[in-house]
């Protein structure tokens, strides 16, 4: 072999040996993943309000004015009409009652009722205090009405009531009552007055229970 075929035959070899090492390619750099954001929890001003009922306020009941008087379990459906009349001055007087029967039949005892607690500023009685009442030896005692009773009484009184009693008052006609007062405290007064027969509360001509309110300025 010539010395040119030598030499062109290493050239080649050589080029088929560098033919045959592999080049070494970068690798890739790792692309960062996407990370998973944490989801938004709902702030709690965000969140809707779940709507709660509001407890709903139950009407009271109207308190009773000062001495007042509850009404009897049983009522009477005789009828009667009345006016009462307060005549107080600074220290005494009287309340008239006029009692006018509208009932076919006559009733037995006709019953007068307010507060006993009343006497801590006005006291009623059936009679002005004298002493010939209690004079020893003097004029019969003669008195108008049927039972003077601080409850509570034999006949189903109630406690905290004094019960007046008068009678008989006929069919269609009027009674009236002298109530004297002594005044114990000074300045106006309002109670309950309730009209009664055998422990059953009278009825008004409009249907109403036979209770009323006294004032006395």
């Amino acid at each position: 072999m010539s010395r040119a075929t030598r030499a062109a035959a290493g050239v080649m070899a050589l080029v088929l040996l560098s033919a045959c090492i592999a080049t070494p390619s970068a690798s890739p750099s790792p692309s960062p993943s996407p990370t998973v954001g944490a989801r938004p929890t709902p702030s709690s001003s965000a969140a809707s309000a779940v709507p709660t009922e509001s407890a709903t306020a139950e009407p009271t009941a109207t308190p009773e004015p000062p001495l007042s008087l509850d009404l009897p379990d049983e009522g009477d459906e005789r009828v009667v009409g009345v006016e009462v009349t307060p005549r107080v001055g600074e220290a005494d007087g009287e309340i008239i009652v006029d009692v006018t029967s509208q009932a076919t039949e006559r009733i037995d005892e006709l019953v007068l009722r307010w507060p006993t607690e009343l006497g801590e500023s006005l006291f009623l009685a059936p009679f002005v205090p004298s002493d010939e009442r209690i004079l020893e030896g003097g004029p019969p005692l003669v008195q108008a009405w049927t039972k003077w009773v601080v409850g509570p009484g034999e006949e189903g009184e109630p406690a905290g009531t004094i019960s007046l009693g008068y009678g008989p008052l006929l069919a269609g006609a009027t009674l009236r009552i002298r109530l004297h007062v002594t005044r114990i405290d000074a300045g106006p007064v309002a109670f309950d007055l309730q009209l009664l027969a055998d422990e059953r509360l009278l009825r008004f001509p409009d249907g109403e229970p036979a209770e009323l309110r006294v004032r006395v300025p």
